[in-house]
């Protein structure tokens, strides 16, 4: 079984190589898919939703995947790939200023309007009752993250870092985005 799964990450590694950008969709689609199922078995959803699921998916594919293969190249290259301690706080500062902010707003917006079919009405107010927590929680939980994923990641790698870890943020994000407390089950 191990050489199973060895010959599997060897492939994955020369597609990461070969189609990097398509290889980090696919992986943020696939991480954003079960994160989805956690969230809904989390929630107490007894049947999977199989809508909101694969909307989630596209927004893995589409959108996450793509942003962060972009978003390291950008960094790196303004940073011309240097890794001290001064440059990796820049590069967490800059992230955590622009990207996280963005991405959570994005997220909550997609979420209400596509996921949930909510109005603008509705989904305005619940980002300006529920964003600043959800940003202040990015706030005290992502900047070690994007330290580690900066300092110590190679820059192929670092959106399936993230992508990992997002799996969790993933989760509470949905948490906080889902319109109605769904009963506890008994």
């Amino acid at each position: 079984m191990g050489s199973i799964a060895k010959k599997g990450f060897q492939q994955y590694l020369i597609q990461l190589q070969r189609h990097p950008l398509r290889t980090k969709a696919l992986t943020a689609g696939v991480l954003s898919a079960i994160s989805d199922i956690a969230s809904q078995k989390l929630t107490g959803i007894q049947k999977l939703q199989l809508r909101r699921l694969a909307l989630k998916v596209l927004f893995g594919v589409a959108y996450l995947g793509p942003f962060g293969h972009f978003l390291h190249l950008i960094l790196d290259k303004i940073f011309k790939g240097k890794k001290d301690n001064k440059t990796v706080a820049k590069k967490v500062l800059v992230e955590q200023l622009t990207s996280s902010p963005w991405n959570n707003l994005f997220f909550m917006l997609y979420y209400g309007l596509v996921v949930e079919g909510r109005s603008w009405m509705q989904v305005k107010s619940k980002i300006r009752k529920d964003f600043p927590t959800v940003q202040y929680t990015a706030w005290t939980f992502w900047p070690v993250l994007g330290w580690i994923n900066h300092q110590y990641v190679p820059l192929q790698f670092r959106v399936i870092f993230q992508s990992l870890v997002g799996f969790c943020w993933g989760i509470f994000l949905n948490l906080q985005a889902r319109s109605v407390k769904l009963p506890k089950a008994k």
